[in-house]
């Protein structure tokens, strides 16, 4: 692929989701600090982060840079301003720093969102949404883990609420997490889509 092929399919990733991030309430506040030049190309960046986030609430740090084609510089300048000006906010998981719009999500919602970006813990909550009587040992062949693989985030998804190991594995909250796969399924796997795709006439949410 071309280097100008490459720059045109990055302005036009930059320009969708900048057009989501634009609608935002707080965006503009902030652009340009630290005496950097607000650029027409320096606001698409931080506009289109903006928008990303807000449909992809939960993306890690290299998430975001690599599905907008951004440096890691540059990101990080914007993500920082962002957070510094209130306009996302920032949870540690483990390893990553997720981010998500400000004052959108409970702390719960956050924390759900987070297992829901892993394949192996959200292809569990689908399987379990779909067959509550699954066993652990029946995921760990549907999703093509180890038994031990599943037992660890299973104790995992116990502690943070999500999962009940008392009589074989079940759901908790599966209204929240539902919710969530369906109004954000596709930023989530083909797993979570196709659960949408069946479950959406389910329930009723307002984003």
């Amino acid at each position: 692929m071309s280097n100008r092929r490459v720059d045109e399919d990055k302005r036009a990733t930059l320009r969708r989701f900048a057009a989501l991030g634009a609608a935002t309430p707080l965006v503009g506040l902030g652009g340009g600090d630290d005496g950097e030049d607000d650029s027409s190309g320096s606001s698409d960046a931080r506009d289109a982060i903006v928008g990303y986030v807000a449909s992809t609430p939960g993306a890690h740090f290299s998430k975001v840079r690599d599905d907008l084609q951004l440096g890691t510089g540059e990101t990080q300048y914007h993500l920082r301003n962002l957070v510094d000006d209130g306009t996302l906010e920032v949870s540690r998981d483990g390893d990553y720093k997720r981010f998500f719009p400000a004052g959108r999500f409970s702390e719960f919602e956050q924390v759900t969102l987070g297992y829901l970006r892993r394949d192996t813990p959200r292809g569990m909550l689908v399987h379990l949404l779909r067959d509550p009587a699954a066993t652990g040992s029946e995921l760990a062949a549907r999703l093509g883990v180890s038994r031990a693989t599943v037992s660890t985030y299973a104790k995992e998804l116990d502690a943070v609420g999500l999962l009940s190991r008392e009589d074989g594995y079940a759901v908790r909250n599966p209204e929240t997490v539902i919710t969530l796969l369906i109004r954000y399924a596709d930023s989530f796997g083909s797993d979570a889509a196709a659960f949408a795709d069946d479950a959406a006439d389910l329930i009723r949410f307002d984003p």
